[in-house]
């Protein structure tokens, strides 16, 4: 007989397995599993955790700095300790249930198939976002880069910024065919690297290149929170794909030391990167950045290019749960093959579209972090785990800390939302 370790052991690497021409049910007993194990390593996870986590967060975080005043950067702590917890609590409900696979899994566990539903919906919307504010950054970038560059496709003038638009996102393209984890996080170890180069880039910018670091600041500014604690929000936003990457380890139970590892990593990366950006423009911060450099410099130039491969990067990581939500309804009655190819076309065309439409880079994520990423990576973690528990039964301090986090949660998503839908409709 197996001991209780090595039991747990076999039983967490179980995946759902889709039946020939029907959809899987949602119920454990409804499920047929096979003892199948993820084949990515610590060092995969950790690449693709610290990809999911940092990016495009590093270059608005200036921004949220200027927005709130010095001590806002308390308010990023708590919001790092806040999402390290919340993403702790997913493990766990995870382990209670070995059942679980996917974040809306997590939903439909504690509040049956309408939580998973809600769940699923609230998820996609936020990585779909998210995906779309890459290629606005992209096509700033690129336009900030090369302000005179006009594109003409049969005749049609196309401005800078669409242009650029449209051509990441053909770039872009082959990676989100890739449906490796192991794979994908080569791609990820790009993008951690990029967010290095880009720091230090910044950081001899200010020193050696004339733009100083000469600004003060404010030490707070109250009409900016609502916005700063959005955009904090936001960096953290990688919550949806924890199932995923937890899911595709070899050995799960070093989850826990890939969380921290990656939340330090990327508290240390925005908190140096705020400071750095706000001594260097101070209340002109820009939403990225980038467009504040000046890019006649080579240390601006290696920033605002290397700032280009991190939609590459993290592109295809993010959308990942989205397709799989997509693919497990379609693809059992189709080609599996010709299915994805098509579904991953689809959603690259359409976050074109999107992006095209809303090119307002800093409210747009200002309203995903508050909106979608408070919900996803503080709030919802936080209820799920109280009643797949049922520690709600009984009161006792981890209820207290639940509950305060809950209620931080939901007034983030409030007020932040408000604040952001006012700004987006003021720039239509």
């Amino acid at each position: 007989m197996k001991d209780q370790k090595q039991q747990q052991e076999d039983y967490c690497v179980k995946i759902p397995l889709l039946f020939e021409g029907g959809d899987m049910g949602t119920k454990a007993d409804e499920v047929q599993y096979t003892n199948i194990a993820g084949n990515a390593s610590f060092m995969n996870t950790c690449f693709n955790g610290l990809n999911a986590l940092s990016g495009v967060g590093i270059l608005s975080i200036p921004y949220a700095l200027a927005s709130g005043g010095w001590l806002s950067l308390i308010l990023l702590f708590l919001i790092a300790s806040s999402t390290f917890y919340t993403g702790l609590l997913i493990k766990r409900c995870m382990d209670i249930d070995p059942t679980i696979r996917s974040y809306p899994d997590i939903g439909d566990r504690a509040f049956g198939k309408t939580g998973g539903t809600i769940v699923s919906i609230t998820v996609n919307i936020e990585l779909y976002m998210v995906a779309t504010g890459f290629l606005i950054l992209e096509g700033d970038n690129m336009s900030n880069l090369f302000p005179d560059m006009d594109f003409y496709i049969y005749g049609t003038h196309i401005a800078a910024k669409s242009g650029f638009v449209i051509l990441v996102a053909i770039i872009i393209l082959p990676t989100s065919w890739l449906n490796s984890l192991s794979i994908l996080s080569y791609i990820s170890a790009s993008g951690v690297l990029a967010t290095v180069i880009i720091l230090s880039s910044i950081f001899w910018a200010g020193a050696f290149d004339g733009v100083g670091f000469e600004e003060k600041g404010k030490l707070v500014n109250s009409n900016g929170i609502p916005s700063a604690i959005s955009l904090y929000a936001f960096c953290y936003c990688a919550h949806p794909v924890f199932p995923t990457l937890y899911t595709s380890m070899k050995k799960q139970h070093q989850f826990s030391k890939v969380l921290f590892l990656c939340f330090a990593f990327c508290t240390i990366t925005y908190s140096l990167m705020a400071v750095l950006g706000y001594l260097m423009f101070g209340s002109d911060a820009e939403s990225q950045i980038t467009l504040n450099l000046p890019t006649h410099h080579i240390s601006s130039r290696v920033a605002i290019c290397t700032t280009l491969v991190t939609p590459i990067a993290k592109y295809a990581l993010m959308l990942t749960p989205c397709v799989n939500a997509i693919e497990a309804r379609f693809q059992s009655s189709y080609n599996k093959r010709r299915c994805s190819f098509l579904i991953r076309t689809m959603l690259m065309i359409s976050t074109v579209i999107v992006a095209l439409a809303l090119p307002f880079f800093g409210y747009l994520m200002s309203l995903v972090g508050a909106l979608l990423s408070a919900t996803t990576s503080i709030t919802i973690p936080c209820l799920c785990y109280l009643r797949i528990s049922g520690i709600y039964r009984r009161f006792g301090v981890e209820v207290v800390v639940v509950g305060f986090v809950v209620l931080s949660g939901l007034v983030v998503a409030v007020v932040g939302t408000y604040v952001s839908l006012v700004d987006i409709i003021n720039h239509l």
